[in-house]
């Protein structure tokens, strides 16, 4: 088939779904008329496809394809689209069938080939689509920017950013007449800056979350002006400075938007929020117009005031908000349980369940209702793990079990951070009985890393790390550390050991192994004296470590920033946290 004729079929099924949509008005009068069709055409089929898939009715998508003995490239792509929809491990058994069974040819569309590796990470098969993109020789942006985010969703942003660095910058910026023509058939809005704004969009959303402000400086600043000015570049900049800790640039840029959306607004609001400037987000929130608030906005502003402990603020905004949603009630459930207001917390979920009634069958653990329900446990559950509060730990984890028995990949975190109340509280043995529970099980604790930026570098560190060819300089340091920052009167706190210590090990060298003790060792060593230390870290900082960043700041005179899975948390050099010690 020629370049012209694949054109012409795309351009023949959006007619025709347009024309479905505008004649008919919606789905099911489209679907009397295929039915009474006697003689279907692979377009109608196509047509038909595209509007299930445009209305969420994936499902039928995938049905209707099956019934196709001959299916062109057209329908091949929408069947892809339809797996990316639903993206279960049914799908991804659909997609390695299909991607198997067409013709190479289908291969050299590169429309194929962009919804293949799209259907294939979303499904969750990161190496499938990446070899696939691998074995491309015509790479082209959406391409690009489908591996990109695919591996940003995956934690692989690293990968994401060594992406970007292939792509030519001429090819980022060129004029293809030809590539142009192709991308219209589309929508008429999707031309070649599009593109390079879809590919700079993936690159932000990688940095942000990343978290490495020195990494983001570099990469924004080969941001051409021109996509600069892009709406969409600028509420994406203000939500990865935010991320980075780099609050002065996010609010530089929201100053300067011409024209705010509703994403601008809460985007700095969240940004705030993230880093302990409660007050001001409150404050924005406010100047806010009520008619851009959405559930986000009110999510981000709750949010603000849980992370700066602004909990009478926080019931007000929550007691004004006319149409509470099943976020909205998780977020204020999680500043009441930060506070330890444990029953309200409770009694928040009671009043939500009332309004929510889950139903208990096997068949409705996969419903809206129950399923937030279960994510308005964790909160409070977290609060628990702050007070060392075993009982209501067990209580919660309990009752997650008894409604969500299927939901495993959410009890296992759950389970592990009651094994980890146990422990703090001093109950090692039922700690490690738990552990050993899940350990049968076949379940994996998501390993604890650090990242951190050494003069240009990625340096990445695991608890106990040895790996790294100045491991010995880097623990020696470590020693030097703790011995200064016990002359400053810290007191290493065993609540924060997790598991049973052995015999070689003493509270000490368990908590100094830590990750983020590493990677500030790191910067030290040499005779390094940097001003400013950052890390990211995928899980919570432990209490342990919080105060010992503390003292290091304070000792060495180094403003350090670590973002952890819940917020910001700046150092100064005075020894104190923006957090005020609340996270």
């Amino acid at each position: 088939m020629t370049s012209q004729e694949i054109q012409n079929r795309f351009i023949t099924i959006i007619s025709c779904s347009r024309l479905i949509k505008v004649q008919c008005g919606d789905v099911s009068h489209a679907q009397l008329l295929f039915d009474k069709s006697t003689k279907k055409t692979l377009f109608m089929y196509g047509a038909m496809m595209k509007g299930y898939i445009k209305n969420n009715s994936a499902k039928k998508a995938i049905d209707l394809f099956k019934e196709v003995k001959n299916p062109n490239e057209v329908m091949v792509n929408l069947v892809f689209n339809a797996c990316a929809q639903l993206a279960t491990e049914k799908e991804l058994n659909l997609l390695k069938s299909i991607s198997s069974m067409i013709p190479n040819s289908f291969y050299s569309n590169h429309y194929v080939l962009t919804s293949l590796i799209d259907a294939f990470i979303k499904c969750g098969d990161v190496k499938s689509a990446k070899s696939l993109f691998d074995k491309s020789t015509k790479k082209t942006l959406p391409m690009y920017g489908a591996l990109m985010t695919g591996l940003t969703i995956n934690d692989r942003e690293e990968e994401a950013i060594a992406i970007f660095n292939e792509i030519h910058l001429n090819e980022l910026h060129r004029e293809n007449h030809n590539e142009k023509q192709i991308n219209l058939l589309f929508e008429k809005k999707t031309d070649c800056f599009e593109a390079n704004i879809t590919i700079y969009l993936c690159l932000i959303k990688a940095l942000a979350k990343l978290g490495i402000l020195e990494q983001a400086q570099s990469f924004v600043q080969q941001i051409p002006s021109s996509v600069l000015a892009d709406h969409r570049i600028q509420n994406s900049l203000i939500h990865m400075w935010g991320k980075v800790g780099s609050v002065d640039e996010a609010k530089r840029i929201f100053e300067n938007i011409s024209q705010l959306d509703h994403i601008g607004w809460t985007a700095m609001i969240n940004s705030y929020g993230l880093n302990g400037m409660g007050i001001e987000a409150v404050k924005l929130f406010h100047q806010m117009p009520k008619e851009l608030m959405n559930d986000l906005t009110y999510v981000c502003v709750l949010n603000a005031c849980s992370h700066a402990g602004l909990v009478d603020v926080a019931r007000s905004i929550f007691n004004n908000i006319q149409k509470k949603t099943e976020i909205i009630y998780t977020t204020m459930i999680d500043c009441l349980s930060r506070r330890a207001a444990f029953e309200e917390a409770q009694q928040l979920i009671e009043q939500f369940e009332r309004d929510h009634a889950p139903a208990l069958t096997i068949y409705s653990l996969y419903s809206l209702d129950v399923f937030i329900i279960h994510k308005v446990l964790v909160p409070l559950l977290s609060g628990a793990r702050n007070q060392k509060n075993t009982k209501l730990s067990q209580e919660v984890v309990d009752r997650m079990q008894k409604l969500f028995p299927n939901m495993k990949s959410s009890l296992v975190p759950a389970s592990i951070l009651l094994a980890n109340v146990y422990a703090s509280a001093g109950d090692i043995e039922k700690a490690t009985d738990i552990k050993i529970e899940l350990h049968k099980s076949g379940c994996k604790k998501q390993i604890g890393v650090t990242v951190t930026d050494i003069d240009g570098k990625l340096w990445k560190f695991r608890a106990h790390d040895r790996s790294h060819a100045e491991s010995a300089e880097i623990h020696e340091q470590v020693d030097r550390m703790s011995k200064r920052i016990i002359e400053h009167g810290h007191k290493y706190d065993a609540s924060w050991i997790v598991r049973p210590m052995q015999p070689d090990e003493t509270i000490e060298t368990l908590l100094c192994g830590h990750s983020e003790r590493l990677a500030m060792a790191a910067h030290f060593i040499r005779n390094r004296k940097p001003k400013r230390i950052q890390m990211t870290k995928n899980l919570r900082i432990c209490g342990d470590c919080h105060e010992v960043t503390k003292l290091v700041a304070l000792i060495y005179q180094c403003e350090i920033v670590v973002r952890d899975t819940n917020r910001m948390h700046h150092f100064n050099m005075n020894g104190q946290c923006s957090c005020q010690d609340y996270f």
